[in-house]
C-alpha cells in the first residue's frame, strides 16, 4: 500500500479511537471536567501527563531545531526537561496541598484579591494562546504533507478533532484520551529511529546509535561535523550562540514550565499528594523515552538528508523531496541554472531550504522505511499536537468559567458554569485555529515564546506566594504586569514590529525574544520585592496560611481537597 492509503488507515483509526474514549469518558460535572474527578491513577497519570507535556514542539519541531542548530539545540532538552523536573519536585506538591487546580485560582486566594485573580487569568489566556497556536500549527503541517491538503484545511480538520473531545469530554476525556495519545506518540517516534539507527550504525539503540560508526568505521558525529564543515557551515557539535543566550533561553524554558498551567493540574487528577509525586516520577521516565531518543533524530535526519540532496543533480533528487515539495516546506531553487543542489549558509548561492518542522516528520521517508511506518509517524504528530492542544483548551476554558464567572457571580449553578466552559473551549478553538494558519514562527520557537511569557508573569508571584510571608496582593499584580508587558513587547518589537532588527548585535545584553523571559522575569521578582515593601504585609490570616503550605506534616490531609 502507498503513504497516502498508510496514513488514512492509521490516522483514521486513532482518532476513531479518541472519539470514543472521549464520548465513552464525557464529563457530566464540573468537578470530572476541571480534574477528571480526582480519582485517576497515578500511571495513567502519568502517561496523560507525559502526552500534554510532549506536545508538537518536543514530537516534531526539537528534533528538527537540534537538526540544524546542532549544540545549540540542547536549550530545549535542557529547559523542558529541567523545569519539569523543577515543577514536579519544588512546586506541584505545594500547589496540590493548596488545593487550588489553577494558578489564577491559587493567585486569587494567595494574594486576597479579585484583581490579582483577573489579571492572572489574562496572563494564562496569553500564555495557553501562544502555546496552542504552535500545537495547531503541527496539526497543519502533518495534514498538508500527509492528506496533501494545505496547511490551512488540516489546521481546521484538527480543530473539528480538538472540539470534540476537549469540548465533550473535559479533563475526564482528555485524560484517557491522552493515554492513547502517548502510547501512539511514542511508539511512532520510537520505530523509525531504530530502524534508522540499525540503518545507519548498526545499533538498534538509537541513543547509543548516535555515538557509533557509519559504514566507513568514521564516527556519525564527526562525519557529519566535516560534511557541513565542507559545505561551509559550522561544526554541528560546535555551538553559534552566546553562552548568555543559551543560559537565558535554558532559563527561561525551565521556569516557565513550572508557570504552564495546563501540567499544574495535572496533579489534581489523582487522589491523594502521595499519588501526584508517583505519577510526575511515571511521567519522567516516559518524557525521557523521546528526549533522549530526539538527539539520535536529528543528527540521522541531517545526516541523510545532505547526503541525498546537496550536491545532487536537480533532476534527480529523490522521491521525498518531491512529496515535501507540495508542501512548500522544502524548496529547491537551482539559483545558477548549473543542474546540480548547492547546499550552503549564504542565503544568495543556497539552493535548498528545508523547514524545521518537517525533519522529524520526513525521516521514515528520507531513510526510506517502509511506508507503514511514514503512515505511523503522521499518526504520531497528530498524537502529539492533540494532547497538547486539548490540555492547553481546557485551561483557557477553566480560567473564563471558573476563574472570571464564577468569582464575579459565585450564585451560578454547577450546570452554567459547564455550558459556559464549553462554549468558552469552543471559542478558544476557533482562535487558536487562526494563530495556527497565522505562526508566529515554526513550531518550538512558538512554544518557546509561550514558555518565556510564563516564566516573565506567573513564576515569581507562584514561587514568593508559598516561600514570602511578605509578599503582597500589590506586588503580585504589579510584578505580574510588568512581567508580561515587557516580555510580550520585546517579542513583538523583534519578531513583528523590527523583524530585520532581530540579530545578536540589537538585542538586550546579546538575549534573543526566545530567552528574553528570563530577564522579564528578574524584572518581575525585583518589582515584586519593591512594591510590597512599600504597601501593607498580607493579613495574618494569609500568613498564618502560607506557613501551614510549606510544612509538609498533614500533607496527605489535601486529598480532601
Amino acid at each position: 500500500m502507498d503513504i497516502l492509503t498508510w496514513t488514512y488507515i492509521l490516522v483514521g483509526l486513532s482518532f476513531a479511537l479518541y472519539i470514543g474514549i472521549a464520548i465513552y469518558t464525557r464529563a457530566g460535572s464540573t468537578k470530572e471536567f476541571y480534574t477528571a474527578g480526582g480519582g485517576v491513577s497515578p500511571l495513567a497519570n502519568g502517561m496523560a501527563t507525559a502526552a500534554d507535556w510532549m506536545s508538537a514542539a518536543s514530537f516534531i519541531s526539537m528534533a528538527g531545531i537540534i537538526a540544524f542548530s546542532g549544540y545549540d539545540g540542547s536549550v530545549y532538552l535542557m529547559g523542558w526537561t529541567g523545569g519539569y523536573v523543577l515543577l514536579a519536585l519544588l512546586l506541584a506538591p505545594y500547589l496540590r496541598k493548596f488545593g487550588k487546580f489553577t494558578v489564577p485560582d491559587f493567585v486569587g486566594d494567595r494574594y486576597y484579591s479579585n484583581k490579582a485573580r483577573v489579571v492572572a487569568v489574562f496572563c494564562a489566556l496569553f500564555i495557553s494562546f501562544t502555546y496552542v497556536a504552535g500545537q495547531m500549527r503541527g496539526v497543519g503541517i502533518v495534514f498538508s504533507r500527509y492528506l496533501e491538503v494545505d496547511i490551512e484545511t488540516g489546521v481546521y480538520i484538527g480543530m473539528t478533532i480538538v472540539f470534540f473531545y476537549a469540548v465533550m469530554g473535559g479533563m475526564k476525556g482528555i485524560t484517557y484520551t491522552q493515554v492513547a495519545q502517548y502510547c501512539v506518540l511514542i511508539f511512532a517516534f520510537m520505530v523509525p529511529a531504530i530502524f534508522i539507527s540499525i540503518q545507519l550504525t548498526g545499533n538498534p539503540i538509537p541513543q547509543l546509535g548516535l555515538g557509533g560508526t557509519v559504514q566507513d568505521g568514521s564516527y556519525l558525529l564527526d562525519k557529519l561535523d566535516g560534511i557541513l564543515v565542507d559545505l561551509g557551515f559550522q561544526e554541528y557539535t560546535a555551538g553559534r550562540k552566546s553562552m548568555t543566550d543559551i543560559f537565558a533561553i535554558t532559563l527561561a524554558l525551565m521556569v516557565g514550565t513550572a508557570g504552564l498551567p495546563h501540567v499544574i493540574v495535572r496533579f489534581f487528577t489523582v487522589p491523594r499528594v502521595k499519588d501526584a509525586r508517583l505519577s510526575a516520577g511515571y511521567a519522567l521516565v516516559f518524557i525521557a523515552i523521546l528526549y533522549t531518543t530526539a538527539p539520535a533524530i536529528a543528527a540521522f535526519g541531517i545526516y541523510n538528508a545532505i547526503d541525498t540532496v546537496a550536491d545532487k543533480p536537480v533532476n534527480e533528487l529523490p522521491e521525498w523531496v518531491e512529496n515535501w515539495k507540495k508542501t512548500n516546506l522544502i524548496t529547491v531553487d537551482d539559483v545558477n541554472n548549473d543542474g546540480i543542489v548547492q547546499y550552503t549558509p549564504n542565503p544568495e548561492t543556497n539552493e535548498l531550504n528545508i523547514d524545521k518542522d518537517i525533519m522529524v516528520l520526513a525521516a521514515p521517508e528520507i531513510a526510506v522505511l517502509p511506508n507503514w511506518v511514514v503512515g505511523l509517524v503522521a499518526a504520531g504528530g497528530m498524537a502529539a499536537a492533540l494532547s497538547t492542544a486539548a490540555g492547553l483548551l481546557l485551561v483557557i476554558s477553566t480560567s473564563v468559567s471558573r476563574d472570571l464567572f464564577r468569582t464575579f457571580v459565585p450564585e451560578m449553578t454547577e450546570k452554567t458554569e459547564l455550558i459556559i466552559a464549553r462554549v468558552s473551549a469552543a471559542f478558544a478553538v476557533i482562535i487558536a485555529g487562526y494563530f495556527g494558519i497565522n505562526p508566529p514562527g515554526f513550531v518550538a520557537e512558538v512554544v518557546a515564546f509561550a514558555f518565556g511569557l510564563a516564566a516573565a508573569s506567573f513564576f515569581p508571584v507562584i514561587i514568593m506566594g508559598i516561600f514570602s510571608t511578605r509578599m503582597n496582593k500589590e506586588g503580585a499584580i504589579a510584578g505580574m504586569v510588568t512581567g508580561l508587558v515587557f516580555t510580550l513587547a520585546y517579542i513583538i518589537y523583534f519578531k513583528f514590529i523590527q523583524p530585520e532588527s532581530n540579530t545578536m548585535d540589537n538585542w538586550w545584553f546579546g538575549i534573543s525574544p526566545e530567552g528574553i523571559g528570563t530577564l522579564g522575569m528578574a524584572i518581575n521578582f525585583v518589582v515584586c520585592y519593591v512594591v510590597s515593601k512599600l504597601t501593607p504585609p498580607p493579613p495574618e490570616d494569609v500568613q498564618e496560611m502560607i506557613q501551614e503550605i510549606r510544612i509538609p506534616r498533614g500533607a496527605g490531609e489535601a486529598h480532601n481537597h
